[in-house]
């Protein structure tokens, strides 16, 4: 079971240059403490990797150059690990694939961030909100596959084929927003079924939501400002798991919405893609 932890649009930075907010250095050292994989603002995550007094090894830290930045990504990481006051991280992600105006803009963005890994200075490297046709025009040239791809992902946006193309380059999945349902599109058609399920296991509707992402062998993404319901989610996730028929119920039930939460405006109203 793979759950990590990252900063919600709540505690988004619209100016990276605004100076540290403590709350987020707070319950970010707080999920570092608890054992989440983390990643977040990148000076409020540097600060808390120091305060949390956990080894450098045991932790997995992941950042990214913005959807739509132009320019280096060799700078920009650059200054990403002088924000974090680290020498590496472990996983790099191109955010999104809008700083691209052609296939040869993500394939030479894909390049420097092979030769970010071959540096050593990121163990792994990925994209997010990337699909199949952003991967095919990366896969064309690339030397190192993405190990990745975080993409927003819950009942009621399951990407049609993505996974199985994910599945057919062994590519990993990680979850943003799996709690939609219950967070920002509340009354829809999977309320009921979390409900009951939540009432069988002796559990809350978010381990369900989160659970029938991580029984699809998918790394669930989650934030919280209370770092007992964190802790919760670490004690009680284990001890139970969704069957096949389970997992295949929410889906078919979450696919009769269709509700995006995120980037709305690179995507057609109507796009499940």
């Amino acid at each position: 079971m793979t759950l990590a932890f990252g900063l919600g649009t709540a505690q988004y930075k619209s100016d990276p240059d605004s100076g540290l907010d403590q709350h987020v250095v707070d319950i970010t050292t707080k999920a570092i403490k608890a054992g989440f994989i983390v990643y977040g603002n990148e000076e409020e995550l540097g600060q808390a990797i120091k305060a949390g007094g956990v080894p450098r090894e045991q932790l997995y830290v992941t950042t990214k150059i913005p959807a739509e930045k132009k320019g280096s990504a060799i700078k920009s990481f650059e200054v990403s690990l002088q924000k974090l006051g680290l020498d590496y991280v472990d996983l790099y992600l191109i955010h999104g694939p809008w700083f691209a105006e052609t296939d040869e803009d993500l394939q030479k963005r894909w390049a420097e961030l092979e030769q970010i890994k071959e540096s050593g200075k990121a163990k792994s490297i990925g994209v997010s909100n990337f699909l199949q046709v952003h991967l095919e025009a990366i896969l064309k040239t690339a030397k190192v596959k993405p190990a990745i791809n975080q993409i927003e992902y819950h009942p009621y946006l399951q990407h049609g084929d993505l996974l199985d193309f994910h599945k057919m380059h062994n590519i990993a999945v990680s979850a943003y927003a799996p709690l939609t349902p219950i967070v920002t599109a509340k009354g829809g058609p999977v309320d009921p079924l979390y409900t009951k399920l939540a009432e069988n296991y002796g559990v809350t509707e978010s381990e369900i939501g989160l659970r029938w992402v991580i029984d699809q062998d998918i790394i669930a993404l989650t934030t919280s400002n209370k770092i007992e319901r964190l802790e919760g989610y670490l004690s009680k996730l284990p001890t139970f798991q969704l069957t096949q028929d389970e997992v295949a119920e929410i889906s078919k039930t979450g696919a009769k919405k269709h509700f995006r939460g995120f980037w709305k405006t690179k995507f057609d109203e109507n796009d499940r893609s």
